[in-house]
């Protein structure tokens, strides 16, 4: 086990301009850590794993593992295992063959090898499955087979890139809670890419945002949800996403359709110290709620879409008085949500629970 480190770690290919698919990345990984790196197509978040594997060149800066500097190191001295989306299986082996193969290359004895595969195989649920060929295996079984194949050889450091894509939704809960199960059993360092930000919540330790290569923010699943940094996190992290829109600032007040929130004073220092005259106002779907029609202080939402999800229901809606605007999102009681087509009146259950970011940069003003 050990620490991974990246210190402004670039990844640039060529072109015209150059393409900074990995722009300065600084970020460390403890022992034992579970992170997960996560982000919209095209962040750069596979290709940081890959740097780490030494499947992509460090064009600037370092990467370390432990007190080792791997940058220049090919992949099979950096005492990593990787887990892919394609599981990448030997299709003429057995899942004991496969499992095992990397260790039969080490020049294991077959009964050590034997042991550590049985000792996976338990741990993975496998053991009645050791002597079946991959094809006569469920996507589930396989992507278990591909994690016992990088638990045998004992790393210092797991890297697993999407291994849940193809898997079915109900299995790809299942097997999410076995990964996270196994990894702190174990208690090997792990990085894990997706771009499923509900996996990244309920997997991670911690999180890290990226966007066109740029760190955005790294920290715990709560204190993302919580205190995002930028439009851009508040946005991605949370399903359904935060509601984000322009809002006039007042005396005091920022305005939404007909809702006038009230700023802490320190909010609306801040507001008033970048001479704003409109912010980004974001708003997390559970602090709505509905009320009766014609309640003080609250906005009439043409409803659009309900999606009924058991206990409860989201509706999605335009303001009435801004119908071009962005929708809005809340999420009610599942038993007695609006119709559809029905105009319905939203309060903000919570004044403090808004979220104020810059109109231009995003930033987040408090």
């Amino acid at each position: 086990m050990a620490e991974v480190r990246y210190e402004a770690a670039s990844r640039v290919y060529p072109g015209s301009p150059p393409v900074r698919a990995v722009d300065g990345l600084n970020l460390s990984i403890e022992d034992g850590e579970f992170l997960v790196l996560v982000g919209p197509s095209g962040s750069g978040k596979s290709t940081a794993l890959r740097m780490l594997a030494g499947l992509e060149d460090v064009d600037e800066g370092a990467i370390r593992i432990g007190d080792r500097d791997v940058t220049a190191v090919p992949p099979k001295g950096r005492d990593i295992a990787m887990v892919f989306q394609s599981y990448a299986l030997y299709p003429h082996m057995t899942v004991a063959q496969n499992m095992g193969f990397a260790l039969k290359l080490q020049g294991l004895s077959k009964q050590v090898i034997a042991e550590k595969v049985t000792e996976a195989a338990k741990m993975l649920d496998l053991e009645n499955y050791l002597a079946r060929k991959p094809k006569a295996l469920s996507g589930g079984q396989r992507q278990r087979v591909a994690m016992g194949r990088a638990i045998v050889r004992e790393p210092a450091v797991f890297l697993m890139d999407e291994p849940l894509s193809n898997l079915d939704a109900k299995l790809r809960v299942e097997t999410r809670a076995n990964i996270a199960n196994i990894q702190r059993r174990l208690g090997t360092t792990t990085i894990y890419v997706t771009h499923d930000q509900v996996e990244a919540m309920t997997m991670g330790h911690r999180v890290a945002v990226l966007k066109d290569g740029i760190l955005q923010q790294c920290d715990t699943p709560r204190a993302l949800y919580d205190r995002p940094v930028n439009a851009f996190v508040a946005g991605f992290m949370g399903s359904p996403s935060m509601n984000l829109r322009s809002a006039r600032v007042g005396n005091g007040t920022v305005r939404i359709g007909e809702l006038d929130v009230p700023l802490t004073r320190e909010t609306f220092a801040a507001v008033q110290r970048e001479n704003l005259s409109e912010v980004t106002v974001g708003v997390r779907p559970e602090s709505l709620g509905l009320v009766s029609p014609g309640s003080p202080n609250a906005l009439d939402l043409v409803v659009e879409l309900v999606e009924e999800l058991g206990a409860d229901a989201l509706v999605h809606g335009s303001v009435a008085h801004d119908p071009d605007g962005p929708r809005l999102v809340l999420r009610v009681d599942g038993r007695t949500p609006p119709q559809l087509g029905q105009t319905a009146r939203v309060v903000l259950r919570d004044p403090s629970e808004i979220h104020l970011f810059h109109p231009e940069s995003g930033d987040r003003l408090i």
